[in-house]
């Protein structure tokens, strides 16, 4: 090791290269391990994951990892460790042990990190050997802006590291790291955190903290933030801010998640102002390393120290696929599994198999949601009934227990960003916890509220925007809309439509009003007739729904009629306990407007061929299945 004296090394220039990685939303995805199917499954975990980034740190002298939020809850481990363990369990978070065994150096919070509360969220974190960040997220605001609010978690940390450079030396590098979440999560999880924290906007933060970051000794600075693609123009409050938070100056790399999405990527819509070769946002390098601990971002930096500082000469943005395709279309991991991650985990990987095998039913039919956004979805009955009951037990001796009582589900799995598995396909036969937890994948409460026919309506026209417009006459048109989450297409059990796809979308996927004057629901009614825009209703839904979760609605003070601490999930367990058996039907309560002349392609799961026959009201031709694993099927109006 080269040594030299102080005056030397503040008067010659070194360089250095600096590798940073990243994952994010790894959604309590530890082990390559399928809780709902009960059996391995390749294609997510931190554990593969963790052994490549093990391999890439070898390659290199210099690097730091960091995970952009979503960590603690998405698989029944994480429910079995909030709900079964309960928030005073000192035993430490598989997710956070395995994060300390993978050797993170920072974190930051992400919105469903807040699902299970602020008590059971600290103590979870409690454990880490890695700062976990969130700079605008406070318990009380300060009057002059960010850097006077008096946060929850630290806001950001200083990495002081002894970097090795490429003439051997070793010198001193400071790295500001700033963590920053999406500011809905006062709305989302209103009932955990409603009184107790405030949240800024992610780009108001960020503009105060950058500079600070520097006048505290940074010579770079990273921003971890879990926010993705939307608006390219700040909008005060945005949910996904990546964009105009690139435009900041100071930054030196982002890294983003939220979105499931991977950037820079080959294929797909490039956002205004990306660069998806150079992975650049307005310049910046960034990356988001899409989720579940499917792929490993990194930014490789060449540093240049000169007068004692150093900064930033070029960086190279990649994103690493963990598994791969062999010759076979066999899927493998480009690296073994980590082993400190895989011993962390066991524990609780074997106390969360037993919970979930404990039997609650049986179920007459299959319960799949591979044609939900054709209308045929059994599982969304079987919610909808579930829901409608309890609501109305819980309504009976109130003054809202004359009104007609409807019920409002969403699919929750239905491929999308999450691949050609991500569907729920539970056989007929015995039900365990754990297809209960396939049925309702979030931790959602059950809430109901109180609205007229109109509002009814617009909540439906919000979520027809699944569907791209389709032109009368063409043929072989893409049918889904591949920007919207499956889990924002709403259904109302109880009311009868059409969907006009004839007619643009009224809302983006996003939720912004785009046309304002169009109208895709068609012929809505209730009981066979015209659905009154007066008529009053209570409608059973979820407290994410009915707090403007999706940029649907936000129900106003007074619509709430029953807010309650019971989650959905446990809910549809104890309807099936009650009922003992399930008989699903599979009967359409909305369709497409007829189109004729007209097709378009629909992609769905492998899985779906077993259940065709179901599908009697259109007509679908197999078109095989598509380069990424998806059945297609043409659809005739």
């Amino acid at each position: 090791m080269t040594v030299f004296s102080a005056d030397v090394q503040a008067a010659r220039t070194v360089q250095a290269q600096l590798r940073l990685l990243q994952t994010t939303d790894l959604h309590m995805h530890v082990l390559p391990y399928d809780y709902y199917s009960d059996r391995p499954m390749l294609g997510t975990g931190l554990a593969h994951a963790a052994g490549l980034i093990e391999r890439r740190r070898a390659e290199v002298a210099n690097s730091l990892l960091f995970d952009c939020g979503d960590f603690l809850q998405g698989t029944p481990l994480g429910d079995y460790v909030a709900q079964d363990r309960g928030p005073h369990n000192t035993t430490a978070h598989p997710i956070i042990a395995a994060m300390n065994a993978a050797g993170y150096d920072a974190a930051v919070v992400g919105n469903h990190d807040f699902n299970y509360g602020l008590e059971f969220l600290q103590q979870a974190l409690s454990s880490a050997r890695f700062p976990v960040l969130a700079a605008n997220v406070a318990r009380q605001l300060g009057t002059t802006g960010p850097l006077e609010d008096r946060l929850l978690l630290p806001g950001h940390c200083l990495l002081r590291r002894q970097i090795r450079c490429a003439d051997g030396s070793t010198q001193p590098l400071c790295v500001g790291v700033l963590g920053l979440t999406t500011p809905q999560i006062t709305q989302w999880d209103q009932r955990h955190l409603a009184g107790r924290i405030r949240t800024r906007d992610i780009v108001e933060t960020a503009a105060a903290w950058v500079p600070q970051l520097r006048a505290l000794g940074a010579e770079l600075v990273v921003v971890l933030a879990h926010t993705g693609f939307g608006a390219a123009e700040h909008v005060a409050g945005q949910e996904n801010a990546a964009l105009p938070l690139a435009r900041l100056a100071g930054i030196d790399a982002l890294m983003l998640g939220h979105n499931h999405l991977v950037f820079p990527a080959e294929a797909g819509p490039t956002p205004q102002g990306a660069d998806a070769a150079a992975g650049r946002l307005h310049g910046t390098p960034a990356v988001m390393s899409g989720a579940r601990g499917s792929h490993v971002g990194r930014i490789d930096l060449s540093l240049q120290r000169t007068a004692g500082r150093w900064k930033v000469h070029a960086a190279d943005v990649q994103v690493e696929a963990v598994f791969q395709h062999d010759r076979g279309l066999q899927l493998r991991p480009r690296a073994a599994p980590h082993r400190g991650v895989l011993a962390s985990s066991d524990a609780d990987h074997r106390a969360t198999l037993h919970y979930i095998r404990r039997p609650v039913g049986h179920s007459t039919a299959p319960l799949h949601s591979y044609f939900a956004l054709l209308a045929h979805d059994p599982i969304g009955q079987v919610i909808a009934e579930a829901q409608r009951w309890h609501v109305a037990r819980a309504l009976a001796d109130s003054a809202h227990a004359h009104l007609p009582l409807l019920s409002a589900t969403a699919p929750f799995k239905t491929g999308g960003r999450g691949g050609p598995s991500h569907f729920t396909d539970v056989p007929a036969g015995a039900l365990a916890l754990r297809s209960i937890a396939d049925l309702y994948h979030f931790p959602n409460r059950i809430c109901a509220v109180r609205l007229r026919g109109a509002e009814l309506c617009a909540w439906l026209e919000r979520s027809a925007g699944a569907f791209n417009r389709l032109i009368a006459g063409t043929q072989h048109q893409p049918l889904l809309d591949a920007a919207f989450p499956g889990y924002n297409f709403d259904i109302i059990d109880g009311l009868e439509f059409e969907i006009d796809l004839a007619e643009p979308a009224r809302y983006d996927a996003e939720g912004n009003l785009v046309a304002p004057g169009s109208q895709r629901i068609r012929n809505l009614a209730f009981q066979g007739a015209p659905l009154d825009p007066n008529a009053e209703f209570v409608v059973a839904t979820n407290d994410f729904r009915a707090a403007g979760g999706g940029a649907f609605f936000r129900a106003r003070s007074g619509q709430v009629v029953l807010e309650s601490s019971e989650s959905n999930r446990d809910i549809l367990r104890w309807f099936v306990e009650q009922h003992g058996t399930l008989s699903p039907k599979n009967t359409p309560k909305w369709r497409f407007a007829p189109m004729p002349g007209t097709s378009a392609v629909f992609e769905t799961g492998p899985g779906a061929a077993r259940y065709l026959a179901e599908v009697k009201d259109l007509r679908l031709e197999p078109l095989g299945i598509s380069a990424s694993g998806f059945a297609r099927y043409l659809i005739r109006f």
